[in-house]
């Protein structure tokens, strides 16, 4: 007789659970890393570099001595100190000894010496004291540690007031009959190379961020003329411009722009287009486009345009000297310097006077220092220029 078999049901089996949904962004760096992943033959470390730079940043001064013949006599080991400059994230100073440094000497010689004149601790350097020949024949006299630095590497100034120099610079009777003493004035120049040292190494993982070029898109928003809301009448030659570019650019613009009363500025209504039109009386067109081309762009049109001279040649005439004029009028201070700064490159002794007088009109106050220290160096011939 056949029996059934019988006993419990087997238990059912579970259904398998899906997994937590993952963010994509974990999804695509677990790809990323299984694709990536090295073989275990390729588990070394990729190899890196790195490259020592030690070189010097350099900086020259220029240091005048007039009144040679007083200075005498002020005593060995007492000096006259030039204004202090920067090289390298350190203030420097020329100390000249018109008796001589070395009380043995019995002021014999003269000595010079560049002195570390701010705080810092074994500054190594390079330096450089040059006599200039003022004959106009270029026999220079030079001491020169550049020269010598494979030999003896540089020189290290332990703190603040070490010096570097020479105690018998020149011996004092024939510094008196050369062409180095001139007008009773001497001139020194001074080089210092400061040694810097700087790690370079690769990356692996960098990212460039290029220049800004919002001038760049400014410049194009007015090349364009799109979105243009004013109108500027110069000498009849009509601008089209923005007036909130204006406006946030100079605050006598802002003024002009929105409140009809100001400065008696006349304004209209154009029917045709219906933007409203500014006259401005007292700029020539050339100069209101070059002020645009900066108001937009934040840069001075070309040299050969700020050079330009419309009739007589003087620097008044200049492109450059009318801008300055027309930052001062618009409150636009790096125009105004970058017109100073420009002026500045071209003062001679022929233009000095010119350039003052051109820079005390328009309260151009570095410029103006420029003028005076160069007047001042270079008196006696800016005083002969102006006698001619």
């Amino acid at each position: 007789m056949d029996e059934d078999a019988g006993g419990a049901s087997p238990p059912p089996v579970p259904l398998a659970q899906a997994p937590p949904p993952q963010h994509p962004i974990a999804v695509a760096a677990a790809a990323t890393a299984t694709a990536a992943a090295p073989s275990q033959r390729d588990m070394a470390a990729s190899p890196t570099s790195s490259r020592s730079v030690t070189e010097t940043v350099n900086g020259s001064h220029r240091f005048v001595i007039q009144g040679y013949s007083l200075a005498k006599g002020m005593g060995v080991g007492k000096h006259i100190a030039s204004e202090t400059f920067t090289v390298g994230g350190y203030q420097w100073a020329v100390y000249f000894y018109p008796d001589g440094k070395n009380p043995e000497d019995n002021s014999v010689y003269v000595s010079v010496f560049i002195a570390l004149a701010s705080d810092g601790t074994d500054v190594r350097a390079l330096f450089e004291l040059t006599l200039l020949d003022q004959s106009g024949k270029g026999k220079h006299k030079v001491h020169s540690h550049f020269d010598r630095s494979l030999e003896s590497g540089p020189y290290t100034l332990k703190y603040r007031g070490s010096m570097w120099g020479y105690k018998r610079f020149f011996r004092r009777t024939a510094l008196e009959a050369s062409d180095f003493l001139k007008d009773d004035c001497l001139k020194i120049n001074c080089t210092v190379g400061v040694v810097v040292s700087t790690i370079d190494y690769s990356r692996p993982h960098s990212i460039h961020v290029p220049d800004s070029d919002i001038g760049y898109d400014f410049g194009s928003l007015l090349d364009s003329q799109e979105g243009v809301d004013v109108i500027l009448n110069v000498g009849g030659e009509r601008f089209h411009a923005h007036k909130l570019v204006l406006a946030a650019r100079s605050h006598v613009f802002r003024s002009q722009l929105f409140d009809d009363e100001s400065d008696g500025e006349k304004s209209e209504v154009n029917e045709t287009d219906e933007l409203k039109e500014f006259s401005i009386d007292d700029m020539e067109p050339t100069v209101f486009k070059a002020m645009l081309h900066f108001i937009y762009r934040d840069t001075l049109v070309d040299d050969n345009e700020l050079g330009a001279s419309s009739s007589d040649g003087s620097i008044f005439d200049t492109l450059a000297a009318k801008l300055l004029a027309a930052a001062d009028k618009y409150h636009l201070p790096r125009l105004r310097l970058l017109c100073e700064s420009y002026l500045c490159k071209g003062i001679s002794v022929a233009s000095v006077a010119s350039t003052l007088a051109l820079a005390d009109r328009h309260r151009a106050m570095e410029l103006k220092a420029v003028c005076l220290k160069f007047s001042a160096e270079n008196l006696s011939d800016t005083l002969m220029s102006l006698q001619l």
